[in-house]
């Protein structure tokens, strides 16, 4: 439904999409005085960071469904627990072996040597190692976070200053540190962890986050940089935690929604926008698919570099390399959802119901060849016959989600194709998808599919069809190293102002990427601002300790 009545006619700015990041940067210029209208194709708004009460009584997080990357920075100025928001850090995780055993993820640290020497006397003194070389590395990217990407072609005073800070930022690793850095960025998840564990399990279980929402496999160069991706959160200022959102994802888009509309800024839900319109080189306002037309001198778009570029502006507006890199800009969906409505708590073979591993993070792939043998089904146009799953039963510390007694599951799955080798998705192909994921569940479960009232099965054509995540991809355009700093979304357009007068870029597919951030809209309400030369009421990058 409609946030407002509509009367803002001509307002200052328009924001297309609110998802997280529109909404932060709608706070953010409503915040500094400006006059903000935020423009949304469904009727719900949040985009990917939604709660849905698809079955009733049970609330789906349907997209994104754990935070973390949320800076604290913005939370805490833009007030989010006021307005409803409260993250509730989860504990633990598990990944189940084919034998019947399984590894244990603890947060205590006495308990996680003991699990892991277990399996490995080496490893379990390995750890200590790889968790104080994975820290530095995300104290090292944690302060850019916040900070707009310099141009390192252009001479302007801002950009020489924003350079050096970067250059200083290198110099103060050291050598040895400065050549591990560039061969982190680089390298593949699954080399980086054979320098450091000889357990199968131990390594399939942590490079889950090098893959999560990423088109490559555990042996794809980069992909070690996308674990610290996952890494450089926080919750209650605990790095590397993660936590759910009490309510579900939604309850993110709710509070933003709230500092918002505190600050005065309105929200049109059913607005879907056809056109962005551009007369003599500047944005005047926005064409809906209703045919309403909205005016403003500035227009900022958090549909990903794809839409906004190729979709939503007329090419003739449009300079020929800006359109040639909007196609080129690399946006593969890899993955898929299934969110559960559960009658009671599933048990787990060789697992105690009341171990505090089922409150974390499950997983049932225990090598990295099994990892790598799910991402040539994708290479092969087909979803991943034994694919890998990021499981989580939220209701079990936010019991909000689901009815007394009941409870609600949250899959995430890799691999799902954009497009299958057969053509595109079909309704038969989605089942086919969801009875591969459910059995998989029900191999390690005994009591699972009976406990089974309804499943939500979401793929690539879903994610982007509902949400506008083109391909499905849960980034808004892939986090390689081409892709990321200042060639994020491509060079010369990293500085979250379009190639139009008026027009800027909010969404995941700027710096600094995807995930439940909010720092992009933060850092692109920043260069409104200082555009339009008035003081910046965004918040600096907290000092990590």
């Amino acid at each position: 439904s409609n946030f407002v009545n509509m009367n803002k006619v001509h307002p200052d700015a328009i924001v297309i999409g609110a998802g997280h990041n529109g909404l932060t940067n709608g706070a953010y210029l409503a915040k500094a005085g400006l006059d903000v209208l935020i423009v949304e194709k469904n009727t719900y708004i949040g985009g990917a960071t939604v709660s849905r009460e698809l079955h009733e009584g049970w609330k789906y997080s349907n997209c994104s469904y754990v935070c973390s990357l949320l800076r604290p920075e913005i939370s805490r100025d833009l007030n989010l627990p006021k307005h409803g928001l409260q993250v509730i850090p989860y504990v633990g995780g598990v990944t189940f072996t084919q034998g019947g055993d399984y590894f244990g993820n603890y947060d205590d640290h006495e308990r996680q040597y003991r699990e892991m020497a277990r399996f490995s006397k080496r490893d379990a003194n390995a750890y200590e190692r790889y968790t104080a070389d994975v820290t530095k590395q995300t104290r090292f990217i944690r302060p850019f976070l916040m900070r707009t990407p310099p141009d390192p072609t252009s001479l302007k005073p801002r950009d020489v200053g924003e350079l050096m800070f970067f250059l200083k930022q290198f110099y103060n690793l050291g050598e040895k540190t400065l050549a591990d850095t560039f061969r982190f960025w680089t390298m593949s998840i699954a080399d980086f962890l054979d320098e450091y564990f000889e357990t199968d399990v131990i390594k399939a279980h942590l490079a889950g986050s090098g893959i999560i929402g990423t088109a490559l496999g555990v042996y794809s160069p980069g992909t070690a940089y996308v674990l610290l991706h996952h890494y450089m959160g926080e919750v209650d200022g605990s790095v590397g935690a993660w936590g759910f959102a009490r309510g579900g994802m939604g309850s993110v888009s709710k509070a933003l929604a709230g500092a918002l509309q505190e600050f005065g800024g309105e929200i049109k839900t059913d607005a879907e926008v056809e056109k962005i319109l551009v007369k003599n080189g500047k944005t005047n306002g926005v064409v809906t698919a209703k045919g309403d037309v909205f005016y403003a001198d500035i227009v900022v778009s958090n549909l990903d570099p794809k839409r906004t570029f190729l979709d939503v502006m007329d090419e003739q507006d449009l300079p020929a390399a800006v359109v040639k890199q909007a196609r080129n800009f690399k946006i593969r969906g890899s993955s898929g959802k299934v969110n559960i409505a559960l009658d009671g708590l599933p048990t787990f073979n060789g697992l105690d119901p009341k171990s505090q591993l089922m409150l974390g993070d499950m997983h049932f792939s225990d090598s990295l060849e099994r990892m790598e043998r799910a991402y040539d089904d994708w290479k092969n146009g087909t979803w991943s016959k034994d694919p890998y799953v990021d499981m989580l039963i939220p209701t079990q510390v936010d019991p909000t989600m689901a009815p007394p007694g009941k409870h609600m599951m949250s899959v995430f799955v890799q691999y799902a194709p954009p497009k299958l080798a057969t053509g595109d998705w079909t309704d038969e192909d989605r089942d086919a998808f969801g009875k591969t994921v459910l059995d998989q569940i029900g191999s390690y479960s005994p009591n699972f599919k009976d406990l089974v009232l309804h499943a939500e099965v979401r793929t690539p054509r879903e994610l982007e069809n509902e949400v506008g995540l083109t391909e499905g991809n849960i980034f808004q355009g892939e986090l390689t190293f081409d892709q990321l700093l200042f060639n994020r979304p491509f060079p010369g357009y990293a500085q979250y102002r379009g190639p139009v007068k008026g027009m800027y870029l909010c969404c995941s597919g700027t710096h600094p990427g995807g995930g439940v951030m909010a720092a992009p809209g933060a850092n692109a309400a920043r260069e409104i601002l200082m555009d339009l030369r008035r003081p910046s009421t965004v918040p600096e990058g907290y000092p990590d300790d």
